[in-house]
């Protein structure tokens, strides 16, 4: 989640004004040529929805149609291709009463794992679920780490062999890290398998975006703190934990808008990774190629569609896609 919002932005939020049609939006800005290999010069941004509170984790669902969190208003959002939204889940986030008033409460990042359940991170419960979607039943898959809570858990993605990894920073806590309810006096980044949590690294202050690369031999980490805005690239070793952590790069001095935040990997090993500005593209190797920049700052992006070559992108308060050459990786 992308820090500067105001907490109070779920007033904001007008279901009326969510527009049911795509128009275009925003631009695309090319730093190398190999980006025409993956946007075709001219490729539109499509704006196709708006007004919502503050907008993330967008997973594409095999039956055809795409999930997304509005974390403010503590709901789990659906768009299908006809242009229409409604709510998916209600309480996505926090299943209690007596939030703080503009607490960011409701659910984070959304994924798949390998039998198409959603694993959704929760920041008012401040754990990790797993939801069948056939049968509508919920398990808690993390809540907490060595008897105490998690801060709240932001975004997550599934490895091959079904283990799950996952970010947990403080946003969900009124004051952060500052708050008195935060038991753990660390961000870490997890590994989830056969029901042993395990802590992979706490040495970043906001742990953020997570994925994996196509042949899973390294994860990668945002760092969504405005005085170290950097990704991280770490070795995923034979046990599932990592090793080597190195600077994949570092925009800390890019004066635009936005944090490195959610983050997801084309079939080539491409990172799309949202941060000042935009969506920056970038190789395998760390070269940047270009910047998808619609006219909001984006939180996350997710591929979908059947041939899972359109980018959809959640920014702020609306929804937008684009068209890609390249497919991504997904469950």
């Amino acid at each position: 989640m992308i820090l500067g919002m105001q907490r109070n932005v779920g007033i904001l939020f007008l279901m009326g004004a969510a527009l049911g049609f795509a128009q275009s939006a925003g631009r695309v800005s090319k730093a190398a040529a190999e980006l025409d290999q993956i946007v075709t010069p001219g490729a539109r941004i499509e704006k196709l929805g708006g007004g919502f509170g503050f907008v993330e984790g967008p997973v594409w669902i095999h039956a055809g149609y795409l999930l997304f969190s509005d974390i403010p208003n503590n709901v789990i959002r659906k768009w299908t291709p006809d242009g229409k939204f409604s709510v998916f889940r209600e309480h996505s986030g926090f299943s209690g009463s007596g939030a703080p008033a503009g607490a960011l409460i409701g659910s984070n990042g959304l994924t798949l794992d390998k039998q198409g359940r959603l694993v959704i991170c929760e920041h008012g419960n401040r754990r990790v679920e797993l939801l069948d979607m056939k049968t509508g039943k919920a398990v808690v898959l993390a809540d907490k780490y060595e008897g105490k809570r998690l801060n709240s858990p932001n975004d997550a993605v599934v490895k091959s062999d079904g283990s799950i990894y996952f970010t947990d920073p403080p946003y969900g806590l009124p004051k952060e890290d500052a708050d008195p309810q935060k038991e753990l006096s660390f961000n870490g980044v997890y590994r989830l398998a056969h029901g042993k949590l395990q802590l992979l690294y706490k040495d970043l202050s906001r742990p953020n975006g997570i994925a994996f690369s196509p042949d899973e031999k390294y994860l990668y980490v945002g760092n969504s703190d405005a005085s170290r805005k950097i990704w991280m690239r770490f070795e995923v070793k034979p046990d599932g934990s990592i090793a080597d952590g190195k600077l994949f790069y570092d925009v800390t001095k890019e004066a635009a808008d936005g944090l490195p935040d959610g983050m997801k990997v084309d079939s080539k090993g491409n990172l799309y990774c949202t941060g000042p500005g935009g969506v920056w593209i970038f190789s395998p190797a760390g070269k940047h190629l270009g910047t998808i920049q619609p006219p909001e700052i984006p939180a996350n992006c997710g591929f979908g569609d059947r041939d899972a070559k359109t980018l959809y992108i959640t920014a702020r308060t609306g929804l937008y896609r684009i068209r890609l050459n390249v497919a991504g990786v997904r469950l």
